[in-house]
């Protein structure tokens, strides 16, 4: 196959990545706690004799593929509630929720309720976790739960415990795994600069008309991409009826 139609198919299955991540963006617009996803894209040299290299050279054919994910840190507008089980995160911090397998994950979604047996749940049914990285359980008897700023819960009977909110000194090494939770490589560290808010949300800090101009984009870069392959496919076929001397 000749290098050029290697060069476009790599451009395309990149750009065909980026459209499935800004789709995802744009159908979670209105999920509380998400962040926005982006594509790093790199530049790949390859040796045109079959290695690879990590250095530009005479003979190297660039390609480009995608590296990676990083999100969009800014924080989602927060939204009043009043319900007591709606939390809200102010700063860098995360909730921690007991994820798949007892994995300690994190996430910005704060809507909360509580299951048949007390326990308090996220919006997707994962226990939030304490500091301890054990579930929270309110006692059926509770007639006024109250969180305070630091994440303790209480009911009119005294403190319950205290919901995890870390930080991480890098954000970007979190990494999405769906229904707004991240896992991380490594544990985060207690909250210091981040505040609980009782009874507000925080909203997705998806920019719908940033992200569907993305969309435009991506479709366009994808369909001239496009166009040279088609253009590249006539030329070849065109030399190749001169060489065997077909119509």
């Amino acid at each position: 196959m000749e290098n050029s139609i290697y060069l476009a198919l790599s451009k395309q299955l990149v750009q065909q990545t980026n459209m499935n991540i800004i789709a995802n963006n744009v159908a979670n617009a209105n999920t509380s706690g998400y962040r926005a996803q982006n594509l790093v894209f790199e530049e790949y040299l390859a040796d045109q004799r079959g290695k690879t290299t990590d250095r530009a050279a005479d003979d190297a054919l660039s390609f480009v593929y995608n590296r990676s994910q990083y999100e969009n840190t800014d924080p989602g507008s927060l939204s009043f509630t009043g319900n007591s089980l709606d939390v809200a995160l102010v700063g860098p911090g995360f909730f921690g929720i007991v994820g798949p397998g007892e994995e300690v994950m994190y996430s910005r979604a704060g809507q909360f309720q509580l299951d048949a047996q007390g326990t308090l749940r996220n919006s997707a049914g994962f226990a939030v976790a304490d500091q301890g990285g054990a579930a929270i359980v309110i006692p059926a008897d509770s007639t006024e739960i109250k969180i305070d700023k630091n994440g303790f819960v209480s009911d009119q009977n005294g403190q319950l415990g205290q919901i995890m909110v870390a930080e991480f000194e890098n954000v970007q090494v979190l990494e999405a795994q769906g229904n707004t939770l991240y896992s991380s490589p490594e544990p985060g560290t207690p909250a210091e600069n981040t505040a609980v808010l009782q009874g507000q949300v925080e909203g997705s800090n998806v920019q719908p008309v940033v992200e569907m101009t993305r969309m435009i984009e991506t479709l366009r870069t994808y369909q001239s991409t496009q166009t040279v392959l088609q253009s590249e496919n006539e030329r070849l076929r065109g030399a190749i009826q001169k060489l065997t001397g077909q119509n």
